[in-house]
């Protein structure tokens, strides 16, 4: 991965604009916002509000600890302004926790709206929650990790143990409130971010999954979101494209102008297509490098003009976006077949219901419970089925983190790595 290695006299021109703090604060006064902001208390409001009480990082508070040891942590706030700002250190939460170091962090495909203020995510927030990091300390009841081990922290907060977590829908452990993440801020309900030097683990054995001996961490850091989030859009449906004659997957990214995501997610929902065993894999964008890209791996690139002229596909993955994007993916999806949307920041999307009906096709949407899927994606990536560094297009030292983060916010970059090695 050294040939992405970024050259520190080079300034990529700003392709995105930042939204100020009166634009980004109108934005989150919108049906898109509300929509968001119900599923964030529908439950557990009183425990949410009570994490209010101070500025928490990783659940210390300025409050509680000002005079306390101090680390860095990135910050993003309104205009795109990124910086490092100095807060409590965190301890350990509970005997079940753990203390991690980041060591390499990767880049969300929602980070760049969201850091951008273009998002219904409410700025400042401390940014990044895929990543691999060291153990530092653990709790008197953890068992499964030691300090020193090398791990996969899911961005999803989960207990393990709650009805919720056993029956494998750990984005929802009833444990903590509802959307519990790191890297999102007040909607995230305060767990703080990946790109600092320490973050608090609350439930170390349900939560960390221990790196396989000779994965680079780069490699893997987005496995604790996108690249487990893909897996679950795709594994789930392939033994069903494969039984069909025409077993093929079409990943549809940018179609029309939306909000500036990445596309990191679709090109490993590609990989993983292929290496599961689908030959025939098709990628549209409206971006020329990022088809140029989706052929560098494997992938047979379209424009989206050239939509009417492909085959309906057993499963369609949907990463574009916007509810248009929605349309189009379920119209283009065969009988009995799948269409699994990543999904999209409106509030309602219109779907062509009757064709639906008529053809038999399901639809599945939302946030995938990523860690049951962190050991399987981490199998394909120790036997080298998979190649997600090929993903990666900027790497930088966690030093240069604020510049970094700038960049890849304002730029064009597919997955921006933070590594301390």
């Amino acid at each position: 991965m050294a040939d992405y290695v970024h050259d520190d006299g080079f300034d990529e021109p700003a392709v995105n604009k930042a939204r100020g703090v009166l634009r980004h604060v109108a934005g989150l006064v919108t049906p898109d916002a509300a929509a968001g902001l119900g599923a964030v208390l529908q439950r557990d409001v009183p425990l949410r509000l009570s994490r209010l009480g101070g500025h928490v990082i990783n659940g210390v508070t300025d409050r509680v600890r000002p005079r306390g040891p101090r680390m860095r942590a990135l910050v993003v706030a309104p205009g795109g302004q990124v910086r490092w700002r100095d807060v409590p250190q965190p301890r350990l939460p509970s005997s079940q926790a753990a203390l991690v170091r980041p060591i390499a962090v990767a880049t969300c495909d929602l980070d760049r709206p969201m850091g951008l203020g273009r998002s219904p995510i409410l700025l400042p927030l401390h940014l990044g929650h895929e990543c691999i990091a060291e153990v530092i300390e653990i709790g008197d009841e953890v068992a499964t990790v030691q300090p020193g081990d090398r791990v996969v922290v899911p961005f999803q907060i989960s207990c393990g143990t709650c009805a919720s977590c056993v029956a494998g829908f750990t984005a929802h452990c009833v444990e903590v409130p509802p959307l519990s993440m790191y890297g999102f801020g007040l909607t995230g309900g305060l767990w703080g971010g990946a790109i600092a030097d320490l973050m608090a683990v609350p439930y170390a054995d349900a939560m960390l999954v221990p790196l396989p001996s000779g994965v680079d961490p780069a490699a893997a850091a987005s496995a604790a979101d996108n690249l487990a989030s893909a897996y679950c859009k795709v594994a789930p449906h392939i033994s069903r494209v494969l039984a069909c004659d025409d077993a093929r997957v079409l990943i549809l990214a940018e179609l029309h102008r939306r909000l500036p995501f990445g596309v990191s997610m679709p090109l490993y929902a590609g990989q993983i297509a292929r290496a599961l065993g689908v030959d025939e894999v098709h990628f549209v964008d409206r971006n020329p490098a990022v088809r140029a890209h989706a052929e560098r791996l494997g992938l047979h690139a379209h424009p989206p003009a050239a939509l009417k002229k492909l085959s309906l596909a057993p499963l369609v993955v949907d990463a574009t976006g916007t509810p248009a994007g929605l349309r189009v993916a379920v119209s283009k999806t065969a009988s009995d077949g799948v269409c699994a949307s990543i999904g999209s920041l409106h509030a309602r999307s219109a779907i062509p219901t009757a064709l639906m009906y008529f053809r038999d096709v399901s639809l599945t949407m939302g946030m995938p419970p990523v860690r049951p899927a962190i050991p399987d994606v981490l199998n394909l990536l120790a036997e080298n089925a998979i190649q997600p560094e090929a993903v990666i297009t900027d790497i930088d030292r966690m030093d240069n983190a604020p510049k970094a983060i700038q960049r890849y916010l304002t730029g064009t970059s597919t997955k921006t790595i933070i590594r301390t090695e």
